[in-house]
């Protein structure tokens, strides 16, 4: 019997390492950037390198790609590590706005985009922690 490819692998559909990289990379040039992203920008440190690295290391494996955010640091526990911050709607939607600016702009194929943002999503919802 022949192993096949998981059917929603999003590791290979967007493009391996390199593409993970330019994404985050996007995604916290947009934070940086963009004024309505404020909020989120301020609770990260001067220098986003850390928390770039840290996103690229834990998408690689949540795409099913190699698990280098597990390896290095165990498992994620996002919701534990998150809870220092007050995440509210405003919060996510910040997080939302600039991850689908930098899908637009990184990720060509737009089937991909949807999947990934429908997933995005129910991170987003996940990490609130504070009632609105």
């Amino acid at each position: 019997m022949q192993a096949t490819e998981p059917q929603n692998d999003h590791y290979q559909r967007i493009g391996g390492e390199a593409k993970i990289r330019e994404l985050v990379q996007r995604f916290y040039q947009l934070m940086d950037e963009l004024p309505e992203a404020h909020r989120i920008r301020k609770m990260h440190h001067i220098s986003l390198k850390s928390a770039e690295d840290k996103l690229f290391m834990f998408l690689n494996g949540w795409m099913g790609g190699p698990q280098l955010y597990v390896e290095k640091f165990g498992h994620p526990r996002l919701r534990q590590r998150h809870m220092p911050f007050a995440i509210g709607d405003e919060e996510r939607d910040q997080w939302m706005m600039c991850m689908s600016q930098a899908l637009d702009d990184v990720v060509e194929d737009e089937a991909l985009r949807k999947d990934l943002m429908a997933a995005f999503q129910k991170v987003a919802d996940f990490m609130r922690n504070q009632a609105e």
